[in-house]
């Protein structure tokens, strides 16, 4: 009997190492799709609106806020505490990004608010089609390696009740 429920929690751990390492891949497709959305937001209402860019990102849905993890958030505490933003307190709590795609985004909120409409129109849409790019590259390694994972747990828990069988 103790036999089988120790199979049973290796089966267990091992799709669930699968399951977070699929859900990393998901989360960063989901986090540049996000982002994308931003700057198409951002992009409309400083052009039509000309509205101030705290609240602007204060009125995001709960979802898009969700999926940028945080992100927005500490945007907003460095605007409240008016300090000098770093890149540690931007990604406080986000651990999948690349460091390019970090520098790239870090870039992006730095520069949010610092020239006149025509020229932040022009930056968003820059960054809106940088970004799209990650996109596809995030889903694509989403398709790629979060189905993998799923199935690499799934497969090692198999083993290792075949293994103690």
């Amino acid at each position: 009997m103790l036999k089988y429920i120790l199979m049973a929690l290796l089966f267990f751990i091992a799709l669930s190492i699968g399951a977070i390492v699929s859900a990393k891949y998901r989360k960063r497709a989901n986090f540049f799709k996000a982002l994308v959305l931003i700057c198409q937001k951002l992009n409309v209402e400083i052009s039509f609106s000309r509205e101030r860019i705290k609240t602007l990102l204060a009125s995001f849905d709960d979802k898009t806020k969700s999926q940028l993890c945080g992100l927005t958030e500490n945007y907003l505490a460095f605007i409240d505490q008016e300090s000098p933003l770093d890149k540690a307190s931007l990604f406080k709590g986000i651990t999948f990004l690349k460091e390019e795609e970090s520098d790239l985004i870090f870039l992006f909120f730095r520069s949010l608010g610092r020239s006149d409409v025509d020229s932040q129109s022009k930056e968003l849409k820059n960054f809106e089609s940088r970004f799209d790019e990650m996109v596809s590259s995030a889903s694509q390694e989403n398709k790629k390696y979060g189905s993998m994972s799923m199935k690499l747990g799934l497969i090692a828990g198999l083993a290792v009740i075949i293994l103690l069988i």
